[in-house]
């Protein structure tokens, strides 16, 4: 048998492992809901083109940042809260589309539908690269394609035209503003890197 101070150690080292474990998850969890609100506001930063049902916003940026920001896990996580928050009738997405679980399948869903993966993937790039501002902006300009191309995609199959004409409705108009949030991403995600010290650091 385990002597008794044996036991009452290895107990108090569960009980405090598991109150880790606790904060460690309400911690993602407000990172998850704070991610949320931010591209909230972003995406309601928004203005509407008569030619295309797709409006200019800044939730491009924010899903980027938040991929250089976050952990590839966390931020996927985030962007799916966000969609869920957006489906059950939160005004989250852009003000101009149908709103809630319709907004999905409109003609702007597969912008949004491709966020949680856009936000991953430039979160891998931007860490296997160590950080370094080079793989910020790859990052970044890997998950805007992700999005661009998944939400012409998706547009495509909600309406029928032309290849040229359905590149002139999303994704020719926004190629200037989307290489500026992508610089801006970067930046912001760089900055950060450099003041937590963590711009050298492999993961």
């Amino acid at each position: 048998m385990m002597p008794r101070t044996a036991i009452q150690t290895a107990a108090a080292q569960d009980r405090s492992a598991a109150a880790g474990g606790a904060r460690h998850l309400a911690r993602q969890g407000g990172i998850a809901i704070a991610a949320t609100a931010f591209v909230a506001l972003c995406a309601h930063i928004s203005i509407p083109l008569g030619f295309t049902p797709v409006p200019i916003t800044l939730q491009p940026f924010a899903v980027v940042l938040l991929g250089l920001l976050l952990a590839p896990g966390l931020s996927f996580a985030a962007l799916c809260l966000y969609l869920l928050e957006g489906a059950s009738g939160l005004p989250v997405f852009s003000p101009h589309g149908l709103g809630g679980i319709a907004q999905l399948f409109g003609p702007t869903g597969g912008y949004l539908l491709a966020a949680p993966f856009a936000a991953a993937v430039a979160g891998l790039i931007y860490r296997d690269g160590k950080r370094k501002f080079f793989f910020a902006l790859a990052g970044a300009a890997v998950g805007d394609i992700i999005l661009l191309a998944i939400g012409a995609l998706w547009l495509g199959m909600m309406v029928n035209t032309s290849f040229s004409l359905l590149l002139k409705e999303s994704v020719v108009p926004f190629l200037a503003s989307d290489a500026a949030k992508v610089i801006a991403a970067a930046a912001c995600a760089q900055t950060f890197a450099s003041f937590s010290g963590r711009s050298s650091q492999p993961k």
